[in-house]
């Protein structure tokens, strides 16, 4: 990765398998989420870009959009 920024909060991540599974959660899970954010916002971005836009919306994230 090579932003070492965690754009995941891990307590969220953690309590909501928890709920759900009632499963625990390894160390190693918030980087790779974060690292699978950052490529959907790249993607994001450049259709923004490839659109004429400043702005970045939720259609940017669909990839069919």
């Amino acid at each position: 990765m090579a932003d070492e920024t965690v754009l995941i909060i891990v307590s969220k991540v953690k309590g909501y398998i928890k709920t759900k599974s009632e499963m625990n959660t390894a160390a190693n899970v918030a980087p790779k989420l974060t690292e699978m954010v950052q490529r959907l916002c790249d993607q994001a971005i450049a259709r923004a870009r490839k659109d004429g836009r400043k702005t970045v919306m939720d259609r940017d994230f669909d990839p069919q959009g």
